[in-house]
């Protein structure tokens, strides 16, 4: 029996991430007691408040916690929370405690699971291929590493014989799925302070593709060594899934996509970036692998609207453009950089960017300044240190990092101070960009621009 079954109440340590909060949903919706805490009141957590689920901001071990029967119990934590009272506890009076990543394996053991990896691109895809299953009615469940436009939510229960899960590289945490079906998006160097270096990520990913049982259900992103056998995909080169003829109208992007035995032309949508038509590609392969119609899925590739904070684009009435994107590594920046030239190739680019970790901006520095001096003006806000303490990355300052990107117009600042500065700046496209808390200032900025 799985032991999930075993337990009525369900306590969340750092409810608010991503990952951890789609599971709540997943156990509040199953009429489960969840409750939790996290460092942060966000916009995330509010909404979990709203839907009925209680969390603390202060690591605390009151009456609502010691009032929980560990026999009734099951504690989920982040590896991410290195040190906490609350935890302290439930491991001391011997609680069982038990991984994010654990309980989604537990979760979708008994499922047909569709597992999306990548230290790129697996938000995007992974949400991209539980839209599709909506749209051709699937009976599935999808937990996701991003809020749905579509869904509204990062969780979504359309029955139990499917499961869409972000199969997360970070402590090694994909390796507790068992994928039925997966995705390989990208294996680049990050997490370093995980895994070390390359050769140990590309290690990891190996041994996430050797879990899935058949060849011809693992798709691997063309060039990359999975270490087994696999079906590839590609933009604009042969693979066996393969989209080509790529080309803009009017804010849409229309392209034709190839499977091993037939060429259907014309799909189009509105989500810009190369990177995004090959996110597009292996969903559609994994669809028309699981018998969804090609009529289908192009409806429902015409009505995806994206992820909140993967480049969410306004276009204002005064002319200004406003990007707001997640990217947090020089290999995501650099796309998002990419598809602003493409399409704006004449307009000002401002960028305010907060770094995400000591570790990562150390690690990258040289291609986070190579990126950021794509821009026409940089805002570099304060490091968002997240798990991380400043003390010890000694030098590793946002001040640091600016001195290696080459543009005259650059600028330290804290995040209090970022949107008085921006609003004196000259711009026709702003980006803001970045991992940690950054989101804070996307309300008041589109409220602002809408006035200008």
């Amino acid at each position: 029996m799985n032991i999930l079954q075993t337990y009525q109440t369900f306590y969340f340590v750092g409810i608010g991430g991503i990952g951890m909060s789609a599971l709540a949903r997943y156990f509040n919706a199953s009429g489960k007691k969840v409750l939790g805490y996290d460092k942060t009141n966000t916009k995330l957590t509010q909404n979990l408040m709203n839907e009925g689920i209680d969390i603390v901001f202060e690591d605390l071990v009151d009456e609502r916690i010691t009032s929980l029967k560990k026999e009734d119990t099951l504690v989920i934590y982040t590896p991410a929370i290195k040190k906490l009272g609350i935890l302290d506890f439930f491991n001391q009076n011997q609680f069982e405690v038990l991984k994010r990543a654990k309980v989604l394996g537990l979760i979708t053991e008994n499922t047909d699971c569709i597992a999306v990896a990548g230290t790129h691109g697996k938000t995007t895809t992974s949400t991209l291929v539980a839209h599709l299953c909506k749209e051709a009615d699937l009976p599935f469940s999808c937990f996701l590493g991003g809020i749905s436009e579509n869904f509204k939510s990062n969780f979504l229960y359309n029955g139990s014989k499917y499961s869409v899960v972000e199969a997360d590289e970070y402590d090694r945490s994909f390796l507790n799925l068992s994928p039925d079906w997966a995705v390989v998006t990208s294996t680049d160097a990050d997490h370093l302070d995980i895994y070390g270096d390359i050769n140990h990520i590309e290690e990891g990913f190996r041994q996430f593709a050797a879990l899935v049982p058949q060849d011809k259900q693992l798709f691997v992103r063309k060039g990359l060594e999975i270490g087994r056998g696999h079906q590839t995909y590609a933009v604009n080169e042969p693979a066996d899934y393969y989209s080509d003829n790529l080309r803009m109208d009017h804010d849409k992007i229309y392209f034709d996509f190839h499977t091993p035995t037939e060429t259907v032309k014309d799909f189009v949508w509105e989500i810009p970036g190369i990177h995004n038509v090959e996110n597009a590609t292996v969903a559609l392969a994994i669809l028309h692998n699981l018998g969804a119609d090609f009529d289908t899925l192009k409806k429902a590739i015409a009505n995806f609207k994206g992820i909140k904070r993967r480049y969410t684009k306004h276009i204002y009435q005064n002319g200004k453009i406003y990007i707001d994107d997640y990217a947090h590594h020089p290999t995501e920046i650099n796309a998002v950089m990419s598809s602003i030239r493409t399409f704006y190739p004449d307009k000002k680019l401002l960028v305010a960017f907060q770094p995400h970790l000591f570790s990562r901006t150390r690690d990258f520095a040289g291609g986070f300044a190579e990126s950021l001096s794509k821009a026409d003006e940089l805002i570099l806000l304060d490091i968002y240190p997240a798990r991380e303490l400043q003390e010890n990355f000694e030098g590793i300052t946002s001040s640091w990092l600016l001195d290696k990107v080459i543009l005259d117009k650059k600028e330290v600042s804290t995040l209090s101070d970022a949107f008085e500065k921006i609003k004196e700046k000259d711009f026709d496209i702003l980006l803001t960009v970045g991992a940690g808390n950054i989101d804070t200032l996307y309300d008041p900025i589109c409220e602002w621009i809408e006035k200008v």
